[in-house]
């Protein structure tokens, strides 16, 4: 096997007993691969963030809510939070129970915050209209409200959902009108809530909108918890040595926030966090094959079936995501180009990798899409009528375990009510 650009993979033993190209040939191209041992090595740095005793870590399911990563998480002690009634049903699956479970809806119908409450989950609100709308439906229940303190973070503005241009949260001037509609319908708030943006490699903003957060706090008597978000970052940029986020900083800071805190406060409340990318993106490679060289107008581009339909990530967000190449037999790079690599969805912007200097590529080489676990299968979709790829898993002893199928085409017509 010769690996011309593989030096991540190999580090940390990625793929265990076997290796990406034979993983290829038994499950076919594209193929999502995650590794458990860097899963639940993920799980346990957010568990361990600090040393306050009353903290809990949310898994935010949005990430990858593959039902047996999902076990996974669970089994490390993690617990869950979900936007749809789809995603309370699949952790229920994997073993979840319902108070373990924090549903924090946004614009959704009376249907859907009837199924949580159903469901026996928590429910937050993040309007004053659906506040009323959960008082309609369950008076004197127990609700947590999503407040927006003013302040956002996040790689692209597009994830960014704290702030004043973003559609999350209640603005803080509104809390006397949450009073109200609390007492009009005898709603106990037991926490608050709040989200900055997804992927921050800088604690500094997500510090200030946890004190923001907790000055908001201090407008309520008697919280069990509060929720400080999440968007824990992780390098994706490896090859360029970038540097992970200092964790253990991070707690520290917070450690003291929060006991600080509760001394005012009089309550030894739980402070929650929600990591969702951090969890899972660095457990995750997508697989993909070469099937194509071209050069159009001095561009050499790297044709793939990686489509936009598999991994969205640099599409929507101008993503970068570390290439690493693997190729059956002796056949050697013997120089470095710069390549556009690209998918096979029928669109301009269907590019993986844009300008970027890798060693030679050949067609039949596999490339491996690295930190593809969040955002990457949850994200895809059958656009062009292209199948979704199989998932596979790398146990801990190395061997290998298909934990998702591939799609057929018979799945792209299993809605349709045909006669």
């Amino acid at each position: 096997m010769n690996y011309p650009y593989a030096g991540v993979t190999k580090e940390n033993h990625f793929y265990g007993n076997t290796d990406p190209v034979q993983l290829v040939k038994k499950y076919g191209s594209p193929l999502y691969v995650y590794n458990e041992n860097i899963l639940r090595e993920k799980c346990r740095d957010m568990k361990n963030l600090v040393e306050y005793p009353f903290f809990s870590v949310n898994y935010s399911v949005k990430a990858n809510s593959n039902l047996e990563l999902l076990k996974i998480v669970r089994d490390e002690g993690l617990y869950v939070d979900t936007m749809s009634p789809g995603e309370i049903f699949v952790q229920l699956k994997a073993g979840f129970r319902p108070e373990q479970i924090f549903y924090i809806g946004n614009n959704v119908s009376a249907e859907e915050v009837s199924y949580a409450i159903n469901q026996g989950v928590k429910v937050s609100v993040d309007s004053i209209s659906q506040l009323d709308t959960f008082g309609k439906i369950n008076p004197g229940g127990s609700v947590a409200i999503r407040f927006n303190p003013g302040v956002g973070v996040g790689h692209n503005q597009k994830v960014v959902t704290g702030g004043k241009k973003t559609k999350f949260g209640v603005d803080p001037v509104y809390i006397s009108e949450i009073k109200d509609i609390l007492h009009k319908y005898n709603l106990r708030l037991i926490g608050i809530n709040q989200h900055l943006g997804s992927h921050f490699m800088d604690d500094t903003e997500y510090l200030k909108g946890v004190q923001s957060l907790l000055v908001i706090a201090e407008n309520f008597d008697d919280l069990e918890f509060i929720d400080v978000g999440g968007g824990f970052g992780i390098p994706y940029r490896k090859h360029d040595n970038e540097k992970a986020l200092d964790l253990k900083a991070l707690g520290s800071k917070l450690d003291d926030v929060f006991n600080n805190w509760v001394k005012k406060y009089g309550k030894k409340v739980t402070f929650i966090v929600e990591p969702g990318r951090y969890i899972t993106a660095e457990c995750g490679v997508l697989l993909g094959t070469v099937h194509a060289i071209k050069y159009n107008y001095g561009a050499k581009y790297v044709g793939t079936d990686l489509g936009f339909n598999v991994l969205a990530r640099p599409v929507m967000y101008d993503s970068h995501h570390d290439v690493e190449i693997y190729r059956e037999g002796h056949k050697c790079s013997t120089q470095k180009e710069t390549v556009i690599i690209v998918g096979n969805i029928c669109e301009s912007g269907d590019i993986i990798a844009n300008n970027r200097e890798l060693p030679e590529i050949f067609e039949g080489d596999i490339l491996g899409i690295l930190d593809a676990g969040a955002y990457g299968y949850s994200m895809s979709s059958n656009y062009n009528n292209r199948l979704r790829p199989a998932e596979v898993l790398i146990r801990q002893d190395g061997s290998h375990v298909l934990i998702r199928r591939r799609e057929i085409l018979e799945d792209l017509i299993s809605g349709f009510n045909i006669k």
